[in-house]
């Protein structure tokens, strides 16, 4: 009985999940979120001049080399999480409205634990893809690294555990 109440519970949860932008879309089972935005909103953080290292990775759930370094990514995460210097955003480029649907699930499967965006601005696209690194070509997996709204890294491709790391230690 008590089953059926928390499965009850959940189904109410999962039909009030967030339908506009700008929304977060959580579960209530579990500490995750996604948070629709547009670019302006993600490009207040990368321009934050607070002495933290951002890592911004560019990914999708139906991207298998960005889907494959995930858990590289997560594992380093969790190395650094507790340092004040550091933090971690994944970006999903995947369909807002897909949100609830693909990329919440994708991140409970997984196991995700940084915090996740999905950006909304596929319309706007060839401003901020050369907004993120003029020799972008769009690609993912593509992760950036910000101190001080400069950024220090950008590279487009999967990228190995050891290679992130690399890079954090030498920027934090």
């Amino acid at each position: 009985m008590k089953f059926l109440l928390i499965i009850s519970m959940i189904m109410i949860s999962l039909s009030n999940f967030g339908q506009n932008t700008g929304k977060k879309i959580s579960k209530p089972i579990a500490n995750h979120t996604v948070k629709i935005v547009k670019f302006t909103e993600l490009e207040t953080i990368i321009k934050k001049n607070d002495n933290k290292l951002y890592v911004i990775n560019f990914w999708a759930t139906w991207c298998r080399p960005c889907v494959e370094e995930l858990p590289g990514f997560m594992e380093v995460n969790k190395m650094y999480r507790n340092n004040p210097g550091f933090k971690m955003i994944l970006v999903s480029l995947d369909i807002a409205n897909e949100a609830e649907t693909k990329v919440l699930p994708f991140i409970l499967k997984n196991k995700i634990d940084a915090e996740v965006y999905l950006l909304d601005d596929n319309k706007r696209m060839n401003e901020w893809i050369p907004a993120i690194n003029k020799n972008w070509s769009g690609a993912i997996p593509a992760t950036a690294f910000y101190k001080n709204g400069k950024q220090l890294e950008f590279i487009e491709n999967k990228m190995h555990k050891n290679e992130l790391v690399q890079i954090i230690s030498k920027h934090l």
